[in-house]
């Protein structure tokens, strides 16, 4: 499956000195990522990296922006956004295993690797699932706090003052045995 943003980059085509690169998503490439990602929409997705080779790994290091609308996780109202992120990707080979469901441990500071087979590496999927990382997991509309007092759903200060062992002992007392 080819992703919907996809910006292959030979790496053939790689030096040790850094190539710059700048991609922009297409209209029908931004609204396929908006369903995948579960957004209301993408109305622009661009990045600017330098692509180098090291061996066999290859390094992108940029800046994507992009303006996206989320939905509101309590009202469902839309929520615009910027997203502006500085990245540093490393694309490595796909390390050889011995069966098709071993897990690759990674280490923190190997958070931003992502695995290649084949002849080039993909920089707009990489950008893309940046993006994704960078969006507000919980986006909240003007609205989010009558919404949620109309569904029932108490603040943290009033679920912390019920949960409070004084709150169950004032209500005991003034009660007969």
């Amino acid at each position: 499956m080819t992703p919907e943003f996809s910006r292959p980059i030979r790496i053939d085509t790689l030096g040790a000195g850094a190539r710059r690169v700048a991609i922009e998503a297409g209209e029908s490439e931004r609204a396929a990522l908006a369903e995948r990602f579960g957004l209301v929409a993408i109305s622009r997705l661009a990045a600017e990296a330098e692509v180098s080779r090291h061996g066999e790994t290859i390094l992108a290091r940029g800046r994507l922006t992009g303006a996206v609308v989320q939905s509101c996780v309590a009202s469902g109202d839309p929520v615009p956004a910027t997203v502006a992120e500085d990245f540093r990707i490393e694309f490595r080979p796909q390390p050889v295993s011995a069966g098709a469901e071993e897990e690759v441990e990674l280490g923190e500071a190997e958070l931003d690797v992502v695995f290649y087979d084949g002849a080039a590496v993909d920089l707009g999927e990489a950008v893309a699932e940046t993006l994704s990382l960078a969006l507000d997991p919980f986006p909240r509309s003007p609205a989010a706090d009558a919404a949620l007092r109309e569904a029932g759903v108490k603040t943290e200060e009033e679920a912390r003052a019920e949960s409070s062992p004084f709150t169950a002992l004032k209500g005991l007392a003034g009660k007969p045995d």
